[in-house]
């Protein structure tokens, strides 16, 4: 038998002690597969550099960027296998002229972001978090006579994009009694009957939702696809969501969409930038719920995210071709195919 096959996992998935950052088996599913060996990245820096990928057949990222520096150098690389959905930190054009293959877990992504739009949904309409704040501040009756919350029963729950997350929050959203509307020019009716949704265009989820959900990728068509025009295009009584990426809101219109009563109240995840400044205005803002781009990062999360992984390396191994790659256009490219066949022999 010739050499395993070599992966690598960047550092911010492990502690300062090195130790998995992720609840339930964590990257020892790699150990499992017997002819793969595995090491972590000794230091967890911003931007990938071509020193840390060399070396290594795949490698499992999550939190850094990958940039046409980062692959400049890489010639042994196959494959990247990004734990989560998003790609915007990678730049995609650069792996496939460089011959490497983008991975994403949308498996992984699907139920545990769903699931928390439901809850900031449901924090929004039972205004829990200021609730919280006045019980904690011996307010009793002003927590009991000023802050009302809303039933969500004949409501409207609009979402700007219907993929796999927007499609899951539908379904989990059917038993409210909620009214569906969705904007996505990438989807067919049909393909979403099964959740009882209606395709319109933006401006009537803008207009009629009192929940609107924002589920799309960034890019730059999608870039501050929400802005003051369209903020005050939305009830006055409206929540919006945003668990996607940050720029997609003008973020600045937010604050004051927020600030001016445009809208009632928001749910947070992502940001402009990340981390996000201390100073950031929506911290001094008690009308919206923010979360530190976490909402997905439970155990159910981690747990398929390195399963999905994981299962992409046996296929990649084995000569299969993961059903989750990014740039497709790869996978016949001379330098992504000779690097393979390399692999394969060395391995053999």
């Amino acid at each position: 038998m010739g050499r395993k096959a070599r992966v690598a996992v960047t550092r911010d998935l492990f502690d300062e002690k090195g130790n998995s950052v992720s609840p339930g088996p964590g990257p020892s599913v790699l150990d499992r597969i017997s002819d793969v060996e595995w090491d972590k990245f000794q230091e967890y820096l911003t931007e990938v550099t071509p020193e840390q990928t060399r070396g290594f057949d795949m490698v499992i990222s999550f939190a850094p960027y990958w940039t046409r520096q980062t692959l400049s150098t890489s010639p042994q690389l196959l494959s990247i296998h990004r734990g989560g959905v998003g790609y915007d930190m990678v730049d995609v054009p650069a792996c496939t002229d460089t011959g490497v293959a983008l991975f994403i877990v949308p498996a992984a992504v699907r139920r545990p972001v769903a699931t928390g739009i439901m809850a900031l949904m449901l924090a929004l309409a039972t205004r829990i978090r200021v609730k919280d704040i006045v019980t904690r501040a011996g307010k009793w009756d002003e927590g009991r006579k000023n802050y009302p919350g809303i039933g969500l029963g004949g409501k409207t729950l609009g979402s700007i994009g219907v993929g796999n997350i927007g499609h899951d929050l539908f379904r989990l959203a059917k038993p409210f009694g909620m009214k569906h509307i969705a904007y996505d020019p990438y989807i067919t009716q049909d393909a979403v009957k099964d959740v009882d949704v209606q395709l319109v265009d933006m401006d009537t989820v803008l207009a009629q939702s009192d929940f609107v959900n924002v589920s799309c990728p960034l890019s730059e068509k999608t870039r501050h696809l929400i802005g003051e025009k369209e903020l005050k295009k939305m009830k006055k009584t409206a929540y919006i969501i945003n668990t996607s990426r940050g720029p997609v809101i003008d973020e600045a219109a937010l604050v004051k969409a927020l600030k001016e009563g445009w809208i009632q109240g928001a749910g947070i995840d992502v940001y402009e930038q990340e981390p996000t400044p201390t100073d950031n205005p929506l911290f001094q803002l008690d009308n919206v719920i923010l979360t530190p781009h976490s909402i997905a990062l439970t155990d159910e999360f981690y747990t398929t995210m390195w399963e999905e992984i994981a299962k992409q390396i046996r296929q990649m191994i084995d000569g299969g071709k993961p059903a989750t790659l990014v740039n497709p256009e790869v996978w016949d490219k001379p330098e992504f195919q000779n690097k393979l066949k390399k692999f394969h022999q060395e391995m053999k």
